[in-house]
C-alpha cells in the first residue's frame, strides 16, 4: 500500500502484510541504484580535463561550481569502487574510482599527510585540513581501492591516514579549533560514529587484535557515553566525563546521526554475535524516529533540542535526504536482525515519504533539501555537502538486506 498525503501528515499507523511485505522493495531499490543514481554521476560528475569529480550539480546535472571538496571526492571513490566489487564489475565504475583516486593522491594532502577540505578545479588547496572527515573518507576510499586493486599503494595511504585520524582524535580540528580551551570542553558523537563504520572498512589492512580493540572502544563510546537511557537516544555532545551539558551544543539532538550510528553498531553486533546489542540499537533507532518525526507535515527533523527549547540551527526543521535514506537502512537492517514489526511499519511510512518527495523522476538522482512542508528547498543534486554517497549506499544496503530476507536469511 502507499500512503496518501493526508496519511503522511497525520502520521497514520500502518498495517503490514504478515509475510513478504518487503518483496517489492528489493528490485525497486536495486533498479534505482543501477538505472538512475550511478548513471547520473557517471554522466555529469567526471572532470575530464583536470581529473577528480564535480559535485556541485544542478537539478539537470549541469555544473554550477567547480570547487572540489576532498571528503566528497573520497566518498565518490569509495562508492564506485565498492559497487564495482560488491554489485557488478562494471569497468566504467572502476575507471571512475581510479580517476578520482589519482586526483586525490596527487593533490589532496598537505606535507604532514592531512587532507585538505577543499581544492580548486586544478587541485590547488583552497581550505586548510581543519575537518577530520576529509581524512575519514579518504581512508574509506583508499581502503576500498586496495580491495579492488591491491599492491598499488592504496592500502598504505589508507593505513597512514587512519593512524593520523587516531593521533588527532582528541582535538580533531587541531590548530583550526575556534573554541577557547578549557571553559566548556565537549566530546562529539561524530568521530565515534564514523569510526564504528570505518574500522570495518579497514579490517583487511589491520591486525585482528587492533580491529577488535577499536570496535570495543567505539561501541563503548557510543553506547555508554553518548547514549542516555533516560532519553532513550544518543546526544550529539557530552562533557569529557560523559555527563550532559545544559547549553545549545549540549542539548542538541541530531536524529539522523543517531539512527545512522545505530545501523553501524547493528553491523558490529551482528559481526560479534551480540544479539542484545543489536536489539538495543534497534530500539534506540525506533525511539529516535518516533521522537524526531514531524507529526504535522511528516518527515524527520534535522536538529532538535532535548529540552524542547528553540534549536540554535536555523535549518532545524528542514528535511534532508541523508537523514531519511539512513533511516531506511536502519529500519531494513533492524527488521532483518530482529523481525520487529515496528521496523516494517516505519519502513513503509518513511519509504513513501522519501520516494514521493526526494526522488526526481524527471532528471534522475534525488533532491537533498526540503522545507518543513516537504517542498523542494534547493533543486541541486550535489554541492558542498551532498555528493555521490548516501543515496547509492542506502539503496544498495536496503536492496541487499531485503534480498537476504527473500532468500530466507534468518536473524540467527
Amino acid at each position: 500500500m502507499r500512503l496518501n498525503e493526508t496519511d503522511i501528515e497525520a502520521g497514520a499507523e500502518l498495517t503490514i502484510d504478515p509475510e513478504n511485505w518487503y518483496a517489492p522493495y528489493a528490485n525497486m531499490y536495486r533498479n534505482e541504484l543501477t538505472g538512475q543514481i550511478l548513471p547520473f554521476w557517471l554522466k555529469h560528475s567526471p572532470d575530464k580535463e583536470f581529473g577528480g569529480f564535480f559535485t556541485c550539480l544542478d537539478r539537470d546535472g549541469s555544473v554550477f561550481d567547480t570547487d572540489k571538496f576532498t571528503w566528497l571526492q573520497g566518498r565518490q571513490v569509495w562508492c564506485f569502487s565498492y559497487m564495482y566489487r560488491n554489485l557488478k564489475p562494471e569497468r566504467q565504475w572502476l575507471d571512475m574510482a581510479i580517476e578520482g583516486a589519482k586526483f586525490m593522491e596527487r593533490y589532496g594532502r598537505d606535507s604532514q599527510g592531512n587532507w585538505y577540505f577543499a581544492l580548486n578545479r586544478e587541485g590547488k588547496p583552497l581550505v586548510q585540513p581543519y575537518n577530520i572527515f576529509s581524512d575519514c573518507f579518504a581512508t574509506m576510499a583508499f581502503a576500498s581501492m586496495d580491495k579492488v586493486l591491491p599492491g598499488n599503494g592504496y592500502g598504505k595511504i589508507a593505513v597512514d591516514t587512519f593512524e593520523n585520524i587516531l593521533r588527532r582524535a582528541d582535538n580533531t580540528k587541531g590548530d583550526y579549533n575556534k573554541l577557547y580551551p578549557g571553559t566548556r570542553p565537549l566530546k562529539n558523537l561524530s568521530l565515534p560514529m564514523i569510526l564504528s563504520n570505518l574500522v570495518l572498512e579497514m579490517e583487511h589492512l589491520l591486525e585482528p587484535e587492533r580491529i577488535n580493540e577499536h570496535l570495543e572502544k567505539t561501541v563503548h563510546e557510543v553506547m555508554n557515553v553518548f547514549y542516555q537511557p533516560a532519553l532513550g537516544m544518543l546526544v550529539e555532545n557530552v562533557a569529557p566525563d560523559g555527563s550532559l551539558v545544559d547549553s545549545f551544543d549540549g542539548r542538541v539532538l541530531n536524529p539522523g546521526h543517531v539512527i545512522e550510528t545505530m545501523w553501524f553498531v547493528m553491523d558490529i553486533g551482528k559481526r560479534i554475535g551480540d544479539e542484545k546489542l543489536v536489539r538495543q540499537c534497534c530500539d534506540i533507532a525506533l525511539n529516535t524516529l518516533e521522537y524526531g518525526w514531524d507529526k504535522e507535515f511528516g518527515g524527520i527533523y534535522y536538529f532538535m533540542d532535548r529540552k524542547g527549547f528553540p534549536p540554535q540551527q536555523l535549518e532545524w526543521d528542514q528535511k534532508l535526504w541523508w537523514v531519511h535514506v539512513e533511516t531506511l537502512v536502519a529500519l531494513a537492517k533492524g527488521y532483518l536482525l530482529t523481525r520487529d514489526e515496528r521496523c516494517a511499519r516505519w519502513f513503509k511510512k518513511v519509504h513513501d515519504y522519501t520516494w514521493k518527495l526526494f526522488r526526481d523522476p524527471e532528471f534522475g538522482e534525488w533532491f537533498g533539501y526540503l522545507n518543513r512542508r516537504g517542498e523542494v528547498l534547493l533543486p541541486l543534486k550535489g554541492g558542498k555537502w551532498k555528493g555521490c554517497f548516501h543515496v547509492p549506499r542506502g539503496l544498495y544496503q536496503v536492496a541487499t538486506t531485503f534480498e537476504a530476507l527473500q532468500q530466507g536469511t534468518s536473524k540467527d
